[in-house]
Protein backbone atom coordinates (compact mmCIF):
# COMPACT_ATOMS: atom_id res chain seq x y z
CA UNK A 1 0.00 0.00 0.00
CA UNK A 2 0.96 3.48 -0.34
CA UNK A 3 1.30 6.38 2.11
CA UNK A 4 -2.00 8.99 1.46
CA UNK A 5 -0.87 12.16 -0.49
CA UNK A 6 -0.04 15.09 2.13
CA UNK A 7 0.14 18.52 0.57
CA UNK A 8 3.28 19.11 2.74
CA UNK A 9 5.03 15.59 1.52
CA UNK A 10 6.54 15.76 -1.79
CA UNK A 11 8.91 12.93 -2.83
CA UNK A 12 8.23 11.53 0.27
CA UNK A 13 9.85 14.12 2.51
CA UNK A 14 8.18 16.74 4.49
CA UNK A 15 8.56 20.10 2.97
CA UNK A 16 9.50 23.18 4.16
CA UNK A 17 12.66 23.76 7.08
CA UNK A 18 13.56 20.75 9.27
CA UNK A 19 14.70 20.77 12.94
CA UNK A 20 18.08 20.52 13.27
CA UNK A 21 19.34 17.34 15.75
CA UNK A 22 21.06 17.58 18.62
CA UNK A 23 23.58 15.32 19.77
CA UNK A 24 21.95 12.33 21.58
CA UNK A 25 18.55 13.73 21.50
CA UNK A 26 18.54 13.59 17.39
CA UNK A 27 15.20 15.70 16.18
CA UNK A 28 12.81 14.06 19.53
CA UNK A 29 13.56 17.62 21.10
CA UNK A 30 10.15 18.79 18.94
CA UNK A 31 7.83 17.03 19.93
CA UNK A 32 9.29 15.38 22.79
CA UNK A 33 8.54 12.08 22.16
CA UNK A 34 10.72 8.74 21.16
CA UNK A 35 12.27 8.51 24.50
CA UNK A 36 12.85 11.92 25.20
CA UNK A 37 12.22 11.89 28.65
CA UNK A 38 14.82 9.10 29.25
CA UNK A 39 17.16 10.61 26.84
CA UNK A 40 17.55 13.30 28.96
CA UNK A 41 17.78 11.53 31.95
CA UNK A 42 20.66 9.33 30.59
CA UNK A 43 22.39 12.03 29.40
CA UNK A 44 22.24 14.19 32.69
CA UNK A 45 23.81 10.09 34.40
CA UNK A 46 26.49 10.19 31.77
CA UNK A 47 27.87 13.74 32.29
CA UNK A 48 27.86 13.37 36.01
CA UNK A 49 29.44 9.90 35.83
CA UNK A 50 31.93 11.38 32.95
CA UNK A 51 32.47 14.58 35.65
CA UNK A 52 33.01 12.58 38.48
CA UNK A 53 35.30 9.84 36.46
CA UNK A 54 37.17 13.15 35.20
CA UNK A 55 37.85 14.42 38.86
CA UNK A 56 39.57 11.02 39.90
CA UNK A 57 41.86 11.17 36.99
CA UNK A 58 42.46 14.75 37.86
CA UNK A 59 43.38 13.65 41.37
CA UNK A 60 45.58 11.18 40.44
CA UNK A 61 47.83 13.48 38.08
CA UNK A 62 47.80 15.87 41.07
CA UNK A 63 48.94 12.95 43.35
CA UNK A 64 51.69 12.17 40.40
CA UNK A 65 52.88 15.58 41.20
CA UNK A 66 53.11 15.75 44.51
CA UNK A 67 55.09 12.34 44.20
CA UNK A 68 57.41 14.05 41.95
CA UNK A 69 58.12 16.94 44.32
CA UNK A 70 57.91 19.96 42.16
CA UNK A 71 57.00 21.90 44.94
CA UNK A 72 54.12 23.48 46.36
CA UNK A 73 54.06 26.62 43.39
CA UNK A 74 53.64 24.32 40.52
CA UNK A 75 51.11 22.11 42.84
CA UNK A 76 48.99 25.49 43.22
CA UNK A 77 49.45 26.80 39.89
CA UNK A 78 48.14 23.46 38.62
CA UNK A 79 45.01 23.31 40.61
CA UNK A 80 44.24 27.40 39.69
CA UNK A 81 44.76 26.35 36.13
CA UNK A 82 42.00 23.92 36.31
CA UNK A 83 39.82 25.97 38.33
CA UNK A 84 39.99 28.91 36.02
CA UNK A 85 39.89 26.98 32.60
CA UNK A 86 36.75 25.07 34.08
CA UNK A 87 35.33 28.05 35.33
CA UNK A 88 35.57 29.71 31.45
CA UNK A 89 34.77 26.23 29.81
CA UNK A 90 31.32 26.23 32.31
CA UNK A 91 30.35 29.81 31.21
CA UNK A 92 31.09 29.14 27.05
CA UNK A 93 28.79 25.82 26.92
CA UNK A 94 26.10 27.23 29.00
CA UNK A 95 26.32 30.70 26.94
CA UNK A 96 26.39 28.09 24.06
CA UNK A 97 23.45 26.82 24.87
CA UNK A 98 21.30 29.80 24.68
CA UNK A 99 22.71 32.05 21.74
CA UNK A 100 24.93 31.40 18.75
CA UNK A 101 28.38 32.97 19.24
CA UNK A 102 28.88 36.18 17.69
CA UNK A 103 32.42 35.71 16.88
CA UNK A 104 32.96 31.48 15.42
CA UNK A 105 37.17 31.93 14.94
CA UNK A 106 37.26 33.72 18.45
CA UNK A 107 34.94 30.90 19.76
CA UNK A 108 36.84 27.89 18.10
CA UNK A 109 40.48 29.88 19.24
CA UNK A 110 39.13 28.55 23.22
CA UNK A 111 38.34 24.90 22.40
CA UNK A 112 41.73 24.59 23.98
CA UNK A 113 41.35 26.01 26.81
CA UNK A 114 37.86 24.37 26.90
CA UNK A 115 39.58 21.17 26.54
CA UNK A 116 41.21 21.99 29.69
CA UNK A 117 38.30 22.81 31.79
CA UNK A 118 36.12 19.85 30.21
CA UNK A 119 34.93 19.52 33.39
CA UNK A 120 33.31 22.68 33.94
CA UNK A 121 31.44 21.88 30.16
CA UNK A 122 30.56 17.96 31.58
CA UNK A 123 28.97 20.31 34.69
CA UNK A 124 27.17 22.72 32.03
CA UNK A 125 25.77 20.11 30.28
CA UNK A 126 24.76 18.01 33.49
CA UNK A 127 22.44 20.89 35.23
CA UNK A 128 21.19 22.28 31.67
CA UNK A 129 19.28 18.88 31.57
CA UNK A 130 17.59 19.16 34.07
CA UNK A 131 15.46 22.17 32.11
CA UNK A 132 15.59 20.85 28.69
CA UNK A 133 18.07 19.11 26.03
CA UNK A 134 20.82 21.16 25.81
CA UNK A 135 20.43 24.00 22.95
CA UNK A 136 16.87 22.89 22.98
CA UNK A 137 15.37 26.49 23.41
CA UNK A 138 18.23 27.91 20.38
CA UNK A 139 17.16 25.15 18.08
CA UNK A 140 13.50 25.67 18.49
CA UNK A 141 13.68 29.24 18.40
CA UNK A 142 15.54 28.93 15.40
CA UNK A 143 13.20 26.46 13.53
CA UNK A 144 10.11 28.12 14.48
CA UNK A 145 11.77 31.26 12.83
CA UNK A 146 12.42 29.22 10.00
CA UNK A 147 8.75 27.53 10.14
CA UNK A 148 7.40 30.99 10.01
CA UNK A 149 9.62 32.72 7.23
CA UNK A 150 9.03 29.63 5.16
CA UNK A 151 5.11 29.72 5.97
CA UNK A 152 4.97 33.99 4.77
CA UNK A 153 6.84 32.79 1.67
CA UNK A 154 4.29 30.08 0.68
CA UNK A 155 2.00 32.87 1.29
CA UNK A 156 0.03 31.28 4.18
CA UNK A 157 -2.49 33.92 5.54
CA UNK A 158 -2.63 32.78 9.28
CA UNK A 159 0.98 33.48 9.41
CA UNK A 160 0.85 37.22 7.44
CA UNK A 161 0.45 39.77 10.05
CA UNK A 162 -3.06 41.39 10.28
CA UNK A 163 -3.82 44.73 8.03
CA UNK A 164 -4.16 47.75 10.37
CA UNK A 165 -7.10 50.08 9.74
CA UNK A 166 -6.40 53.11 8.84
CA UNK A 167 -7.57 55.69 11.48
CA UNK A 168 -10.74 57.95 11.11
CA UNK A 169 -10.49 61.22 11.65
Amino acid sequence: MSEPEHPENKGGSAAGPRPEPIRFFGTTWVDHDNGYGLRRVGTAIGSLVAAVAACFVLRFAYEGLQLSDTGSFVNVLVVVMFAICSALAFRKTWDAFSTRPADPEADRSLQGLKAIGFIGSLLAYFLRTFTEAPGEALHRKEYEAARAQYARRRGNPSTKPPKKKPKRK
